[in-house]
Order: structure tokens, then sequence, then C-alpha cells
């Protein structure tokens, strides 16, 4: 008996430390994606740490995602600094739900930043602080790489970022839309810089871009495109990735007061304005561009935190821009103990910086953030929100969707 429980003991202890994946290794391929993607993405993360064989076999699979129905919810932490990145994985039981928190390897290097983007599960990340600093991270493989500095570097300069994947190339590429006042960073010249109203106008510019592959023989550089278009973006990251195209949203211009919609094709690498709803306000400082399953949809603000939501069921077509979804006014339970200040509650509500579209869920309701302090779900059928409670989510926060795999950029692509 003593013998039969050593042999055990010995079997299941070669499992783990030569080949825990055995029972896994031995199921056909397509049975092994079928029972992962079943599995949180989270709880798959968690697996690739228990044995080499188990790591390598998920890696293999690594093209197993989270649905994007229900996506993890990346919270970027910006108070007091922002260097906090936490995580909920809503494929996940309600009730089980938890926020959890990254461990950035490269901290010491970033210790503040922004989030460029999310794309098939991979991040990339800008140095706040100095944004001479760009890192691309899977936050479950916790693969990371630091991202070349461009050659080209200008003295009082103000960087507009995109960070997207296009699946005819295969390749993710970073773009970095630079407005400069002098010719490097040496220049003490005030040329080409001028003020109005109160803001600083750069007249320079340059387009950069980086591009990343599965390519063994791809070296990383940046590689300038021009200069950039004659209307100046917004001075935010690329709102929306859709159809392998980054969109943005112009500055008015004294003269130029119209607002546009503008979209950086990356297979062309070319600009293209796209055609506007036919809604009011959009000259103003009143809507954001947002994916929504996939559509380009346009986020009008109104008064007291009222916002439309306009959808482009056929992309690139003026017609077909239609009114999809209205919501009301709501003040979350998180936020009542505002009350005494009401009307500071809804300031710069007109920009969204009040609430925040993230997304619609698998049952058809719309992931809203408040005040960046509350989730909410509001179900357009019935009129209704929820506060979403979760345990451990941070005080403050910035919502990032993301799809999470444990896929890297050079991971090969079915073509």
């Amino acid at each position: 008996m003593a013998s039969e429980k050593s042999f055990k003991r010995r079997k299941i202890t070669d499992d783990v430390d030569g080949g825990g994946g055995g029972l896994l290794e031995s199921l056909p391929g397509d049975i092994v994606a079928d029972i992962l993607s079943r599995l949180p993405i989270s709880s798959i993360a968690r697996l690739m740490f228990v044995c080499r064989s188990w790591r390598s076999l998920l890696t293999d699979h690594g093209r197993v995602s989270s649905s994007p129905t229900k996506p993890c919810l990346l919270l970027h932490c910006d108070f007091p600094i922002r260097n906090g990145l936490h995580f909920l994985d809503l494929s996940e039981d309600e009730k089980r739900i938890k926020t959890k928190k990254f461990t950035l390897r490269f901290a010491s290097s970033m210790p503040e930043f922004n989030v460029v983007g999310s794309c098939n599960g991979l991040l990339c990340l800008s140095d706040s602080l100095y944004n001479d600093s760009l890192y691309l991270y899977n936050p479950f493989t916790t693969n990371s790489l630091e991202l070349p500095e461009c050659s080209n570097k200008y003295h009082d300069q103000e960087l507009v970022f995109g960070f997207g994947f296009h699946e005819t190339t295969k390749e993710y590429k970073v773009l970095k839309i630079v407005y400069f006042r002098g010719s490097s960073t040496t220049s003490s010249s005030n040329n080409g810089v001028y003020r109005a109203r109160g803001r600083i106008q750069y007249k320079q510019s340059e387009v950069q871009i980086l591009t990343l592959s599965s390519r063994k023989d791809q070296s990383l550089s940046w590689r300038s495109l021009g200069k950039a278009p004659s209307y100046k973006f917004m001075k935010r990251s690329s709102e929306a990735l859709v159809n392998g195209r980054l969109h943005f949203v112009t500055r008015p211009r004294r003269h130029v007061p119209d607002r546009k919609f503008v979209s950086f094709d990356l297979e062309d690498e070319e600009f293209i304005e796209i055609p506007k709803p036919d809604c009011g306000g959009l000259n103003r400082t009143n809507h954001r561009l947002v994916n929504l399953k996939g559509r380009l949809c346009a986020v009008v603000y109104g008064n007291y935190g009222k916002l439309d939501i306009w959808v482009m069921k056929s992309y690139g077509v003026k017609e077909s821009w239609g009114k999809e979804y209205s919501i009301g006014t709501y003040l979350p339970k998180g936020l009542k103990q505002n009350l005494d200040r009401p009307m500071w509650i809804w300031k710069n509500t007109d920009n969204g910086k009040v609430v925040r579209v993230l997304c619609v869920l698998e049952n058809g309701e719309i992931l809203l953030e408040y005040k960046s302090r509350v989730l909410v779900a509001y179900d357009p059928k019935l009129g209704k929100f929820k506060d979403l409670l979760f345990h451990g989510l941070p005080n403050w926060f910035h919502t990032v969707v993301h799809v999470g795999t444990l896929s890297w950029f050079d991971t090969p692509f079915d073509l």
C-alpha cells in the first residue's frame, strides 16, 4: 500500500514539474480550444504559470480570447498618480467578480503612464511625464516591450497617439502625430508657434509610424509620413478602431469652426475625412467617437449628462447614420454625496468628462462610466440604470475596454 501511494505521489509530481499538461496534450486541438473558450481569460492566464508544458500548450492556443460582449475592463488609476492598472473580468460569474491589480515590471522605467489604446489583447502605454517612452504590454502574460525612440525630436511638442491592427496586413502599428514649434530639440526660436485665446498653437507637424508584425526579419524603427493634415486633432488618443482605421476628431479653428471626423487607414497609411451624422452640436466639444459592436458611433452630449448615440450602419456612407440610443440624466449613488453642489457634478458634461460610453454587453445593456468613479449598466429597452458595485474598485479610474488574449505581437495569424 505504501509503495502504491508513493507511486501516485511521484506521478502527480512528475505531471506538475515536467508535463502537467499531459491530459490536455492528449486531446485534439479543437477540443482544447473549445475548453479554453469557456474559461475566463484571467483563469487561463493563471494556468500558464502552473508549469512549462502548460505554458507551451496555452501559448499554442494564444488566439483564445475573452468575448467582446463580456470583455475585461482595465481600470487605469490616475489618482494620486497615473501608475495603477486594475482589471475586472466580466466573463466571470457576477457574484465572483473582483477587482484585481496588475504588477507592471517596467514601472521603474515609466512611473506614470497613459493608455494609448487596446487591441487584440495588447496595450500601448505612453509615458505621461516625459512623452518619450512607449511600451507594448500584454497584462495577462506579462510580456512587455519598450518601443524604440524616434530619431526626430522637437522642442515644446504636443503629441496625439493611435494604436491598432489591420486584418489584411496582419500588422500592428503605432501612430504618433507631433505638433511642434521649432526645428529640433536644441532650437530656442519661437518660430512656428503663436498664441490664440490663451492656448499655444503649433504651426508645424510631423506624422510618424512604427510597424510591428510576426515577421522575423522586421526591424523596429519609426518612419516619417511627412506633415499632418491641415486640420488639427483633439489632444487625446484615437477614440475608435473600426475597419482597420483609427478615428480622430478635429479641433475647431477661427476661420474653420466646423469639427470633422477623420480616419487613418492602417494599411494605406492615409488620412481620410469621414462623413458626420446630421445632428446638432457637432461643432462643439460635446461628442466622442466609440466602437460599439464593430461599428463607428458618435456620442452626442446634451445638458446634465443626457446623451444620444448615433451609429454608422454602413461604414463610410453618410446616409447610414442613425440615432440608435437616447440616454437620459442619471445620478449614480456613488456621486450623491455631491448633492450640495449639483452644478459641480455636471460640469464639463458636454465633452464626455461626466459620462463615457464604453461598450454594449452581451445582454444588450450599455456600459457607462460616470465621473471616473462609478460604472453603470443602462438597459435601453426598459430605460433603467443599474449601478455596478465590485469589491476593490478604485476611487478614481479611467476605464479601457479590453479583450484579453495570451497572444503577442509576433504571434502568427492564420492568413
